[in-house]
């Protein structure tokens, strides 16, 4: 049975935010809000909780999971960012952005798509994930909290719990998150190219 933690969507408790991050650390999977829909989260080397992540998401490895990191030194350390790359980042983190991006050796391979070698990093813009990602003080693995067999993304904590409660370790319940997705941008190449538009807005990426 999860742990259920109803936490202040712009003012997050300091010592709910502990609790969490203590549950990621153990190798809790854990449901997080985001700026664009609610979100699984567990700790990057936990290959077990990265496992249950893609079960709960009814994906395979080449589904690409995104890292979650609290700002660009973070993206810097786990993938390959060039100026021009770092600056198309700058003016779009923190936002509802989804980056695919050369992982570096800092990422297990498990973590990584297995023919590309990439993975989706972002900085959301939203105060809980923010705040527990400074507590926590790396980044998380996460994925959208779409359940196999489901179209769309469950959006209040509460009918998280109803349809999760015993395959999750604790909801983070921030509120009502919205129900669109990232914009997702593939930087691999010479040119940003547009995978899915989304939330985050094209004019900063010169795709509109």
């Amino acid at each position: 049975m999860a742990q259920y933690v109803a936490i202040h969507p712009d003012n997050p408790q300091e010592r709910l935010l502990q609790k969490a991050a203590e549950v990621v650390r153990r190798g809790g999977v854990i449901a997080l809000p985001t700026d664009s829909s609610y979100a699984l989260g567990c700790h990057l080397g936990d290959k077990a909780a990265v496992e249950r992540i893609r079960g709960l998401r009814g994906v395979d490895e080449r589904h690409h999971l995104t890292l979650m990191c609290r700002d660009l030194s973070q993206i810097g350390q786990f993938a390959r960012v060039d100026n021009a790359r770092y600056r198309l980042l700058k003016a779009t983190t923190p936002g509802s952005y989804t980056f695919i991006l050369e992982g570096t050796r800092e990422l297990p391979r498990r973590v990584l798509h297995p023919k590309r070698k990439t993975i989706g990093l972002r900085v959301p813009a939203h105060s809980v994930t923010l705040a527990l990602l400074a507590v926590l003080g790396e980044p998380l693995l996460t994925s959208t909290l779409i359940i196999a067999g489901d179209e769309a993304p469950l959006i209040e904590g509460w009918e998280i719990r109803d349809r999760l409660d015993s395959q999750l370790a604790l909801i983070l319940d921030g509120g009502y998150c919205g129900v669109e997705p990232t914009t997702v941008v593939d930087l691999t190449g010479p040119l940003p190219v547009l995978i899915r538009a989304g939330l985050g807005a094209l004019a900063p990426l010169g795709l509109d």
